[in-house]
C-alpha cells in the first residue's frame, strides 16, 4: 500500500513531493509526511488523517525552503494510525530521514539491537529502525547509498525505503524489494515514486527497477545497483498517457469516472488484438505454441475483485477450450501445498502488478516450474516483470480504491485469453472465434448504453440510502457478479452486503431475509432455458418471504415481469458476455448509495489500492 515519493531537481521540493502524493493518496490515508533538506538538516512534518491534515500543519507552520525531498502517505501496518507512527521516521541524531512502503519482518530483532545499543525509538512502526540502521551506517563514514546497500542486506520481508540524509542535499537513495517503486526522468531533475501518476505531470519517461536494487538519483544522474554494491540494469519506459487522465474531469468521484470511461477502457483493451489475416494476436505472449497445446490445467489466482474475474473467466476458459480451471485466492494458494507441473498455466490477475500475495504466489508457481501469464493493468510491475507472458488491459490509470474499470477489462483479457487458447488448440473454429471477436466489439456501445440508464439506478440507490443489509442474487456467470456487487457495497457504503449462488439460497442463507430487504437479482439470458426458469423460482422464494426484489434481466424478458418490484433491463448478449453489462449498475448503485450516505468514495475507510503487504 502506501504511497512515496522523491524528489531533487531545481524546483521547490516541498510542491513537487505533496502534489506527487496528492495523487498517491489513494494508496493509503492514515497519515501522510514530508522531509525536506535545508541547510545541513533535515526538516520535517507529519499528521494523521488525510493529506489534507499535513496541508493545514504546513500552512500554519512553513517548512523551509529546499530543492531535495521525501513524501510519504500512509496505510498502516505496524502500529496506529497517529502522528507519532506516521512517515517520515528520523534516525537517532535526526540526520536522515526516511520512508517505507512494505513490512520488515525481522524487526523486532533489530529493534532490541538498537534499543541495547542506546537507541530511542520513538514509534511502535518497523520503518524507525530502519533509519536508525541507516544512520548509523553513516556515522561510520558510508555515504548514503553504501549505507543503503548495507541495510538492506540485513533486513528480511517486502519493502521500499526512500532517504534523504541532512548532510547530502543533492541525493536521494531508495530500494526496493517485493515492493513498488519506479524512477522519473526529467530534465535537470529526477524523482522517484510508488508510481507513475507522482510525477506524471513532470515527466512520461520512467525506469522500471528490479528486484532487490538501489537507486540513487541527483538532479543530473540516475546510477542503479545491488544490494552488494555491484551495478545494476534498470528498464526504461514510456508513459503512454498524461495528467489528465488522472484527473476528475468534472465528476464528483474518481470512481465515478472511472465507471463512466469503461466503454473506452473496454475498447483500448480489444484494440490490436488481430492481425490482418483476422488471428488473434496477444503481443507479449511470450509463451509458444507448444507450450499452450501442452497445458492440462488453469489456476487463475487472484484477491478481491480480481478474483471475481477470475470466478467469470473460468466460466469462458473451460467452455471454449475444455482446459480444466480453478480459480484460487492468492493468499490461500502455496500454504495448501497445490499440485503444480510443467503443464500447469498459473493466470495472475492483478490490476496494479504489485498485489503482494498474488507475486508471492507466482514466485511459488515458478518454483514447481509451472507457466505464468499475468493479467496486469500497470505497464512495468512487478508481477508481469517475473511471469512467462502478460495480457496488459489499458484501462489507464484507476485512482478510486474500489475497482471499476480494472474489473471489467480483466474480464475482457480472460476472454481473450480464453479465445486465443481455443485457436491455437483447435478447439474452436476461426468463424466462432471471429463471431465471439465480433460480439466482444459489440460491448462499448453496450456498456454505454447501461450507463446511459444511470438515472434509475441513482434513484434506487438514494431511496435505499438507509439499508441496513442487502443480499445479492445469481446464478452461472451471474454468480460472481453477485459477489462483486456485495463486495462493492461493503467496500463503499459499510453495510451489510451478501452474495449468493442463487440454488444455495435454501440451503441456508433464506433464513436473513426478512420484510422489505432488498434482494439484487442478476437473471441470465433466456437462451439458458433452465438456469433462467430456476432464476425465476428463487426471485420467487424470496418475494414470498418479503424481500423487496430488484432484477436485472435482458430486455425483452417479460417473464420476470411479475416478480421484479425494480426492473433494470440489460442489452441482449450471450451469457457468457452478460457480466460486462449486469456489473455496470451494481457499481453504480454502490457508488450513488455510499455518496448518499456522506462517505468518501475514492478513499473508503481502512482500505488502499494497492495491497502490497502479505
Amino acid at each position: 500500500m502506501c504511497g512515496i515519493v522523491g524528489y531533487v531537481g531545481p524546483k521547490q521540493a516541498q510542491g513537487v513531493v505533496i502534489e506527487g502524493l496528492r495523487r498517491l493518496e489513494y494508496r493509503g490515508y492514515d497519515s501522510a509526511g514530508v522531509a525536506l533538506v535545508h541547510d545541513g538538516a533535515i526538516a520535517s512534518d507529519k499528521k494523521a488523517g488525510k493529506l489534507a491534515n499535513l496541508d493545514k500543519a504546513i500552512a500554519d507552520a512553513p517548512l523551509p525552503e529546499s530543492t531535495t525531498g521525501i513524501g510519504h502517505t500512509r496505510w498502516a501496518t505496524h502500529g496506529a494510525p497517529n502522528d507519532r507512527n506516521a512517515h517520515p521516521h528520523l534516525g537517532q541524531q535526526g540526520r536522515v530521514a526516511l520512508v517505507h512502503n512494505g513490512i520488515i519482518e525481522n524487526f523486532a530483532a533489530l529493534r532490541s539491537e538498537l534499543e541495547a545499543a542506546g537507541h530511542d525509538l520513538l514509534s511502535e512502526t518497523d520503518t524507525e529502525v530502519a533509519a536508525h540502521l541507516l544512520e548509523s551506517a553513516l556515522s561510520g563514514g558510508a555515504n548514503l547509498t553504501e549505507a543503503m546497500q548495507a541495510v538492506c542486506r540485513r533486513l528480511e520481508g517486502a519493502f521500499t525505503l526512500v532517504a534523504v540524509d541532512g548532510q547530502d542535499p543533492d541525493r536521494v537513495v531508495a530500494a526496493r524489494r517485493n515492493s513498488p517503486l519506479v524512477v522519473g526522468l526529467g530534465e535537470g531533475e529526477n524523482f522517484l515514486a510508488s508510481d507513475v501518476a507522482a510525477f506524471i505531470e513532470h515527466t512520461r519517461d520512467a525506469l522500471e527497477l528490479g528486484q532487490d536494487q538501489v537507486v540513487t538519483i541527483t538532479r543530473d544522474d540516475v546510477e542503479v545497483t545491488d544490494f552488494d554494491g555491484a551495478p545494476a540494469e534498470a528498464k526504461a519506459f514510456h508513459v503512454d498517457w498524461d495528467l489528465s487522465a488522472a484527473e476528475k474531469d468534472g465528476y464528483d468521484w474518481f470512481m465515478r469516472k472511472e465507471i463512466h470511461e469503461q466503454p473506452r477502457a473496454v475498447a483500448d483493451s480489444l484494440l490490436g488484438r488481430r492481425n490482418e489475416e483476422g488471428f488473434l494476436q496477444l503481443d507479449e505472449m511470450r509463451l509458444s505454441d507448444q507450450d499452450l497445446r501442452e497445458i492440462d490445467k488453469i489456476i487463475l489466482i487472484a484477491c478481491g475483485t480480481a478474483f471475481y474475474s477470475g470466478l467469470v473467466a473460468k466460466y469462458a476458459i473451460e467452455h471454449w477450450t475444455r482446459i480444466p480451471c480453478e480459480v484460487e485466492l492468492a493468499h490461500e494458494f502455496r500454504y495448501r501445498d497445490p499440485i503444480l507441473t510443467r503443464d500447469t498455466l498459473v493466470v495472475a490477475i492483478s490490476q496494479s502488478g504489485e498485489t503482494a500475495d498474488t507475486l508471492m504466489a507466482i514466485r511459488h508457481a515458478r518454483q514447481q516450474r509451472s507457466k505464468v501469464l499475468a493479467i496486469c493493468n500497470t505497464n512495468g510491475s512487478t508481477i508481469p516483470r517475473e511471469s512467462d507472458a502478460v495480457i496488459y488491459t489499458h484501462a489507464g490509470p484507476e485512482i478510486g480504491v474500489a475497482s471499476t474499470k480494472g474489473f471489467l477489462t480483466q474480464i475482457v483479457a480472460c476472454y481473450l485469453l480464453g479465445l486465443y487458447l481455443a485457436q491455437v488448440r483447435g478447439t474452436k473454429f476461426g468463424d466462432e472465434i471471429a463471431s465471439i471477436m465480433a460480439q466482444l466489439d459489440r460491448m462499448p456501445k453496450l456498456v454505454q448504453k447501461v450507463l446511459d440508464g444511470a438515472d434509475q439506478v441513482h434513484e434506487l440507490a438514494r431511496e435505499l440510502s438507509d439499508a441496513t443489509s442487502v443480499l445479492f442474487l445469481g446464478r452461472h456467470v451471474g454468480y460472481p457478479i453477485a459477489l462483486e456487487g456485495a463486495l462493492k457495497l461493503k467496500e463503499l457504503a459499510y453495510i451489510h452486503a451478501e452474495g449468493f449462488a442463487a440454488g444455495e439460497l435454501k440451503h441456508g442463507p433464506i433464513a436473513l431475509v426478512e420484510e422489505g430487504m432488498p434482494v439484487i437479482c442478476i437473471v441470465p439470458p433466456r437462451g439458458r432455458d433452465m438456469l433462467h426458469g430456476k432464476m425465476i423460482s428463487g426471485i420467487q422464494e424470496v418475494r414470498a418471504r418479503g424481500a423487496r426484489t430488484i432484477v436485472l434481466a435482458e430486455e425483452g424478458d417479460d417473464e420476470v415481469t411479475p416478480y421484479a418490484d425494480v426492473l433494470v433491463r440489460l442489452p441482449q448478449v450471450p451469457t457468457l458476455l452478460q457480466p460486462m453489462l449486469s456489473v455496470v449498475p451494481l457499481q453504480l448503485f454502490a457508488c450513488e448509495l455510499a455518496t448518499s450516505k456522506g462517505h468518501d468514495v475514492d478513499q473508503p475507510r481502512n482500505l488502499a489500492k494497492s495491497v502490497t503487504v502479505e
